[in-house]
């Protein structure tokens, strides 16, 4: 078998609480039709005031066990949690699932912000074709509603909370993953940040406690790289736009997300959108839209999906995977 590295099982959770554009403006100076207008949002699901980035990773993992059965976890000898919001620097959190499921496995955190899942996915790819891993498990799990400031309607209303998990092993050809695309500029770093030891960036930005971002700059990197990353992600994959069946794009802005469809001459029933629903889960947010898309029932054996994301550092990622190989089942299917 030609060694290729592939999804082969999905899982993901959104915490219970709801909290909607009408709940925001009883709390901040917004609107249903200023947030629904600028980004497309309606609701965001918020952790518990208890529950935390861990919580809702062993959630997702719970739900990939639930469709696919224990046996999905066998073998597993990598861990890695993409997170902007650990429990805490260390323990990391990809050892707390470790330790949760039993598995003889290393586990490390990944922090690369929105983009994370992605390079989670990437670095599984290089461990499974390279022999050193036979199945990784990757999350993308976080807590973004404790870190932003809820008196700044600007960041405020962009984001909630969830987790995703996808086992990575490998598939045959031409199932799998093609080569992925990774990138980073931190010379924009100032316009996405969260405080941790430094008082200030070495720009001699300031650090504060709270999510800061400049919309306006951010905008326009997300643009750019959505547009040049998914063309080099294609042309990795010795492929063109015409011949990717479903996009999944990070889910941060309907904007956003419609300039890079149109760019890439895609019609809108080509185009995972969830972030209606769920707001921008950063790292959480691809493996929560495919594992819907999936439930959905919009994804078939041998579609070629795009998924690309963007966020602080800054940092990008994309990626063609063909679908397949894997023991997929939607929700309805694993009830």
């Amino acid at each position: 078998m030609t060694r290729r590295a592939g999804i082969t099982a999905l899982g993901a959770y959104a915490p219970a609480k709801v909290l909607t554009n009408d709940d925001l403006s009883k709390i901040m100076d917004t609107s249903d039709e200023w947030i629904r207008s600028r980004t497309g949002i309606r609701r965001r699901h918020v952790a518990g005031e208890d529950e935390y980035t861990s919580d809702m990773a062993f959630s997702a993992v719970e739900d990939l066990v639930r469709r696919y059965g224990q046996e999905a976890l066998d073998g597993t000898d990598m861990v890695i949690v993409a997170t902007d919001t650990p429990d805490a620097m260390f323990p990391q959190t990809a050892a707390l699932v470790q330790h949760r499921f039993g598995l003889q496995a290393g586990a490390f955190d990944l922090l690369a912000a929105c983009p994370g899942w992605l390079y989670a996915v990437s670095v599984a790819k290089a461990y499974i074709e390279s022999g050193q891993a036979r199945k990784v498990l990757t999350i993308g799990s976080d807590a973004l509603t404790k870190v932003v400031d809820w008196t700044d309607r600007r960041t405020a209303v962009l984001f909630g909370d969830g987790a995703g998990a996808a086992i990575v092993e490998a598939v045959e050809a031409p199932y799998g993953l093609a080569p992925m695309v990774i990138g980073a500029d931190g010379g924009g770093a100032e316009h996405l940040t969260v405080g941790g030891t430094a008082k200030r960036l070495p720009s001699g930005t300031e650090l504060k406690e709270k999510l800061t971002m400049n919309g306006r700059e951010v905008f326009k990197f997300a643009v750019r790289v959505m547009n040049t990353s998914t063309l080099e992600a294609i042309d990795k994959a010795g492929l063109t736009p015409d011949d990717i069946e479903l996009f999944v794009p990070h889910q941060a802005n309907t904007r956003i997300i419609d300039a890079a469809r149109e760019r890439l001459g895609l019609s809108e029933d080509r185009v995972v959108v969830t972030l209606d629903e769920y707001g921008n889960n950063s790292t959480a947010s691809i493996p929560m839209a495919l594992t819907h898309a999936l439930d959905d029932g919009r994804i078939q054996d041998g579609d070629r999906l795009l998924m690309v994301a963007f966020g602080g550092g800054l940092s990008w990622a994309a990626g063609v995977i063909t679908w397949g190989g894997g023991r997929y089942k939607t929700a309805k299917e694993s009830a």
